[in-house]
């Protein structure tokens, strides 16, 4: 190519064209010259044309090429020291990805040239590779922003009402027999009517995509035969990962994901993206140089006390710098990016600890968390912290500032322990069952700061986790010493699939329980694609690498009773605004009434008493739930009021007889749900009265309403 090239602007950084040209921006402190190459295709193994960036700006190096066109690929090359010793990995032997490319035209392929020293050398990364690694790097793509949003807006649905569902996009799409095939897997399967059909009816209100950021496969997984499914690898935080296109490489993935978005909200759904800020595919001082690494090691990563080595606070190998101006602006500019430009809801910031970290310790203050407090785009978002990392204090649930939401650990492990019978005091079912004020209330945050879940793509699925004991995580080829241990689960009776039909009954009876506790609990419910099927991963649960039938949706062997149980269910929370309050309950009579808010029994109907509050070993309560006393309003300042409600938790492995409390409670009390039941809810259930009693199987759950209050 012959070209004309201009000085250009070093804002916005990446690459932009603007009809005429494009302008190339490229962050980097401590190079000394950046070379950007352009390519006719991905195929190519030479630059067509290389030009010589010029121009600095407050460490950005930029130029301006008239002509060019979305479709452009390019890459770079950057010069400076090589002296990892001293944190410094330049070589421009290596093209780099543009870590503001708006999309990325294929995948990494393992050579030992992406390395930025010699494979096999003795000096391992203190020595330094010659050889060319163009031909192995995806090339970054110039795109053409404009898509016809057709007025699109977000749902902007608050989070009382908010009912999350986590999914792969390739994982819950690739086996439905119900889309067309040349799509399955991809941004448009997920948009396509039959998805959004099922999540309507299923009565997701937002869908929680695993990382769609563009990511690397680790080469020991490519040399096992295997692949990094879940995508916790991200090396382009702003491109949609072109795996999950049925479209094309070219940009045309950036469109398949706003028409996916598109039509979700069309359906009142929102998009919520799980991210992955906190490192990057890069890996240790051994892992490749393929962007961050060699734009400026020093700048991006935070290394240790010797230069050569990285901090790893991710269990990854390397955590980002989230301390420094450049790595914020990244991390701020993206986010606004998938906000402002693809339609994006919310974030699920994978490992938030390792963001907020200052010098070593986790800062609820730090710069992370205060840019996005103040942003006025981002901080209206739903913002969804993992809230723990791998290094040490990294576990901060209920660390997070006003404004956030976290996934409950603490939920997740109390509600597991209770129902597999494990001690366990019941104070703590109690307190998580009604939102973990303990440890979101004194933040002046509501019981929506907890996001509760039973199960998470990491770890054992619900139908796993009342089917297997142990882990079996062989097809993983790590000698099934990856994946947690302790997973709180019980497997009935018998490890993995069985002929018992007594287990049988159990498990199905134990999958109800969990998932009924899950939707009457206070807080935000989440619900993992697939655990409304009794999908199963035969006991993997770190399926991390599994792109196959272990991971992907299996809608041919579907679980309907299940889900027909579950979608029941859901249409139960969703029409009683009782089960998400959005104050706490204060267990204080309400005006004009001697009844509480709240108030616990016994299986005698007595109330429950300090003493029996400190019992590890007694595995049953109830709870009645006043409808009159939300303390809300609705959209337009009404007083919101519902029924009230009383429910029995049985975890003891026999039948108990519960005697209902006295009149004041209630006169005439009718049972909606039974978990003890093959279908769960009761059509046209049995009436009872004050005092009467009722026989509870043992685990199980037991929900009577008390009609024509509203």
């Amino acid at each position: 190519m012959n070209l004309i090239v201009y000085p250009g602007s070093p804002y916005p950084l990446g690459a932009t064209w603007d009809g005429d040209g494009v302008n190339f921006a490229l962050f980097s402190q401590n190079a000394v010259a950046v070379e950007l190459c352009l390519f006719h295709s991905h195929a190519d193994k030479k630059a067509a044309s290389v030009v010589q960036m010029k121009e600095r700006s407050h460490y950005v190096w930029h130029v301006y090429v008239p002509g060019l066109k979305p479709g452009q690929l390019y890459g770079y090359r950057v010069y400076g020291p090589y002296d990892p010793k001293k944190g410094y990995r330049f070589n421009p032997h290596k093209l780099l990805i543009d870590p503001y490319a708006k999309a990325i035209a294929g995948t990494v392929e393992w050579h030992d040239s992406l390395f930025g020293y010699e494979v096999g050398d003795p000096e391992e990364d203190l020595s330094i590779s010659l050889t060319d690694s163009g031909p192995y790097v995806p090339k970054s793509v110039v795109i053409d922003p404009a898509f016809d949003w057709e007025n699109d807006k977000s749902p902007r649905i608050p989070y009382h009402n908010t009912i999350i569902y986590e999914a792969h996009v390739k994982g819950f799409t690739e086996l439905h027999p119900d889309i067309p095939e040349n799509i399955r897997g991809s941004y448009a399967a997920i948009g396509h009517a039959v998805t959004i059909d099922y999540l309507k009816q299923l009565g997701i209100t937002a869908i929680e995509l695993m990382p769609v950021h563009h990511f690397i496969t680790d080469r020991h997984l490519v040399k096992n035969g295997l692949t990094n499914y879940w995508g916790y690898n991200t090396i382009g935080f702003f491109a949609p990962d072109v795996r999950y296109s049925s479209s094309g490489k070219l940009g045309e993935q950036v469109n398949e994901f706003k028409q996916m978005v598109k039509e979700l909200h069309k359906a009142g759904i929102e998009v919520i993206l799980d991210v992955v800020y906190n490192h990057t595919g890069e890996g240790n001082h051994l892992g490749p140089t393929v962007n961050f690494r060699g734009i400026d090691n020093q700048s991006y990563y935070r290394l240790s006390d010797d230069r050569r080595f990285y901090k790893d606070y991710t269990g990854t190998g390397n955590t980002l710098n989230a301390m420094q101006p450049n790595v914020l602006r990244l991390i701020m500019d993206s986010l606004r990016y998938w906000i402002l430009d693809m339609h994006v809801d919310g974030f699920r910031f994978d490992l938030a600890s390792a963001l907020a970290r200052e010098l070593h310790e986790v800062d609820r203050l730090g710069s992370f968390l205060d840019i996005i407090h103040q942003d006025p785009v981002i901080s209206q978002v739903k913002l969804i912290a993992e809230p723990w990392d791998v290094g040490e204090g990294g576990y901060q649930v209920g660390e997070f500032p006003p404004g956030w939401t976290e996934w409950n650990g603490k939920y997740r492990d109390c509600i597991r322990d209770y129902w597999r019978g494990a001690d366990s005091m019941l104070a703590e079912f109690a307190e998580r069952f009604t939102g973990s004020s303990d440890l979101y209330k004194d933040d002046d945050r509501t019981p929506t700061a907890s996001i509760n879940f039973i199960t998470a793509h990491d770890g054992f699925t619900l139908n796993d986790l009342v089917s297997y004991n142990e882990k079996h995580n062989e097809a993983n080829k790590e000698d099934n010493r990856d994946g947690e241990t302790h997973n709180r689960s019980w497997n009935c009776g018998a490890e993995g699939p069985t002929d018992d039909p007594e287990i049988e009954r159990l498990r199905a009876r134990q999958k109800r329980n969990f998932l009924t506790t899950l939707f009457l609990s206070q807080g935000v419910p989440m619900l993992v694609a697939g655990d409304e099927l009794s999908r199963t991963q035969h006991g993997n649960n770190n399926a991390y690498c599994q792109d196959n039938e272990i991971s992907w949706l299996n809608w041919k062997d579907a679980d309907l009773q299940l889900l027909s149980f579950t979608r029941k269910l859901i249409h139960l929370y969703k029409s009683h605004p009782v089960f998400s309050r959005r104050r706490w309950f204060q267990g204080q009579q309400i005006k004009g009434s001697d009844l509480e808010d709240i108030a616990w029994f016994k299986p005698d109907g007595t109330e429950m008493t300090e003493e029996n509050w400190r019992n590890d070993f007694a595995k049953s309560l109830a709870v009645y739930m006043n409808g009159r006393a939300l303390h809300a309003t609705g959209w337009k300042g009404e007083q919101l009021q519902d029924d009230s409600f009383y429910i029995i938790f049985n975890a003891y492995h026999g039948h108990l007889e519960y005697r209902l409390p006295g009149e004041k409670y209630g006169k005439e009390w009718i049972k909606l749900l039974d978990t003890s039941e093959t279908e769960g809810i009761v059509e046209g259930g049995r009436v009872y009265g004050p005092g009467d009693l009722l026989d509870v199987e043992g685990l199980s759950v037991v929900l009577l309403r008390q009609p024509g209050q509203i």
